[in-house]
């Protein structure tokens, strides 16, 4: 048996992050992918509950899959795209009345494709217990939107000419180079995990899982009346004003301006890092013609953002959800296998991704209706305003036959509801996860020395979702996106 070099590991393990951690983008169920591992890609993402050797990465989809892998180095290389816009309707309002309207059209955003790398090992132990190690990205979204939008508003709500404002969110109108908006979140996981063998006929894995993430945001200036920051602010400048001798009007104007120089971790900061750790467990039991498999991993609480502290809720605050998935496998026919999983992602473990962006209408006086200096609901606040995101539970149904000693091929489907209601609209355009189905192949092919190639294709046919701007509720906005992500991996 190999002992595990836990030095080589590290290197490669860690070589590979600072390649995965120079950008990549996902963006399938919610943020999450469809499947980790080139061959559970094929199969939609499933092979929870199935004893076919999938390589030292299945411990990622089942910590107990690892007994069944074998000893070989494997790396992995996709190539992920997705394209995604928005359409903003005509407005009647036009910025007037306090309304904060977006330019009409439709606009495509800037990034359409993406590296994304994994790399996994596993190691036999005796008695038929397994160590891996596996590094991979599990989530994210990197949208950009260019200049070419504009934003009407017109702050004081007197029904005057509203200010045309460069950029999607009018964050041009507030500096130079702020007119470009997007988010760029990235999420890079490396998980030990030990493995084990009751008998024949049941194993288990555990083990810890630590998780980094990068984040940026950039353009969303506008939304700088809206942090608790200025909110909780305010009041102090505005009555130290009035006590100075200020006029109610010149104490308003001067208050503003010095709280929104108060505001500073909302937007454009660059990269900020998070880390945290966590844990995944998981059981299969049956037998080569029958089996069943579940698997957990857990909330990740990761540290804060603190770049981005006035923009994520309680103070800059980005969870990693939690999941659970599980699955049957039996055989059909002597060479083919189908596998049936389920998978559901917590996204209300995370409140910046659950919090509607209504907490600003109802807990933000700034913004909306709330009770006089109510703040929680602002964004940075303790229910401050997130995505509005709901959980998904996504359904998978992949088959792989064997169609000689040398060559398997794969197909998968599965559907989840997409995570965005039509009032959550406006924010997402940061962020449209509305993927639903996803169609998959696959097709592996073990070479004469030993090594084998793996290939995965997934296609997600275009999604569209419609809703109301949230503060425009004249005008409507439609999210679409379609993917492609084609990957191969090595087995060596």
């Amino acid at each position: 048996m190999m002992r595990p070099n836990l030095r080589q590991a590290a290197a490669g393990i860690l070589a590979t992050g600072l390649i995965m951690l120079s950008g990549s983008a996902l963006a399938t169920n919610g943020y999450f992918t469809h499947g980790v591992g080139t061959e559970s890609k094929g199969m939609a993402g499933t092979g929870v509950g199935s004893p076919t050797d999938l390589g030292g990465i299945a411990a990622a989809t089942n910590p107990a899959l690892a007994v069944f892998s074998d000893e070989k180095w494997q790396i992995g290389f996709s190539v992920f795209s997705p394209i995604r816009s928005y359409i903003a309707s005509d407005s009647l309002a036009q910025g007037q009345g306090g309304a904060f309207t977006l330019s009409a059209g439709e606009y495509d955003s800037e990034n359409v494709a993406f590296p994304i790398p994994y790399v996994a090992k596993n190691w036999e132990l005796s008695s038929g217990n397994s160590l891996s190690f596996v590094f991979y990205g599990r989530g994210g979204m990197n949208t950009e939107w260019d200049e070419d939008q504009t934003a009407l508003f017109d702050p004081t709500g007197a029904g005057g000419a509203p200010a045309s404002l460069p950029g999607v969110f009018g964050g041009g109108g507030f500096g130079p180079g702020l007119g470009t908006a997007g988010v760029d979140l990235m999420q890079a996981f490396i998980s030990v995990n030990y493995a084990g063998k009751i008998g024949d006929n049941f194993s288990w894995g555990i083990g810890p899982v630590a998780a980094v993430q990068l984040f940026e945001a950039t353009g969303v200036t506008a939304f700088t009346p809206y942090t608790q920051t200025f909110a909780d602010n305010f009041p102090g400048y505005f009555g130290a004003c009035l006590q100075g001798g200020g006029d109610e009007l010149t104490c308003q104007g001067q208050a503003q301006q010095q709280a929104f120089g108060d505001v500073t971790s909302l937007t454009n900061n660059g990269h900020d890092m998070s880390t945290g750790f966590g844990f995944a467990v998981g059981i299969w039991g049956g037998s080569e013609r029958f089996s069943y498999g579940l698997a957990y991993q857990s909330k990740m609480s990761m540290s804060e953002f603190e770049d981005y502290a006035d923009l994520f809720a309680q103070d800059g605050s980005f969870d990693i959800p939690s999941t659970i998935k599980g699955g049957i496998s039996f055989t059909a026919g002597g060479a083919a296998r189908v596998n049936l999983d389920v998978e559901h992602i917590a996204y209300s473990d995370a409140d910046s991704v659950t919090n509607s962006i209504m907490n600003l209408i109802t807990a933000c006086y700034t913004a909306g209706f709330a009770p006089q200096f109510e703040s929680s609901g602002c964004l940075g606040g303790p229910s401050g305003a997130g995505f509005g995101w709901d959980d998904v539970t996504v359904y998978k149904a992949g088959i792989e036959w064997q169609s000689n000693e040398k060559n398997t091929y794969r197909f998968g489907f599965s559907y989840g509801e997409q995570p965005i209601s039509s009032g959550e609209v406006l924010f997402n355009i940061l962020a449209p996860g509305v993927m639903e189905y996803h169609m998959t192949a696959g097709w592996t092919r073990e070479r004469s020395n030993g090594h084998v190639m793996s290939w995965s294709l997934m296609y997600a046919p275009t999604k569209e979702i419609t809703g109301t701007s949230t503060f425009d509720p004249t005008q409507s906005i439609k999210l679409k996106m379609t993917q492609v992500e084609l990957e191969f991996a090595y087995r060596f």
